[in-house]
């Protein structure tokens, strides 16, 4: 697996998570409970925002990245 592969793979994840976080909040109606997984949201949005950026310096700097679209 390349690098680009393994970045990309972990931002679905990141998203995911976010996603499944966002969820859990609007499951719940215990308010310290929705504030955590709003925060963790938050988290996981970031991280993922993190490696977006990452991922698009990469396919920046190595071309060939850009062929397995």
């Amino acid at each position: 697996m390349t690098t680009i592969n393994k970045l990309e793979k972990a931002l679905a994840s990141a998203k995911g998570l976010a996603a499944d976080f966002k969820t859990f909040s609007m499951d719940t109606d215990d308010k310290n409970a929705q504030q955590m997984f709003n925060m963790l949201s938050t988290n996981a949005d970031n991280i993922a925002q993190t490696l977006q950026n990452r991922v698009n310096f990469v396919k920046s700097e190595e071309p060939q990245y850009n062929q397995q679209q």
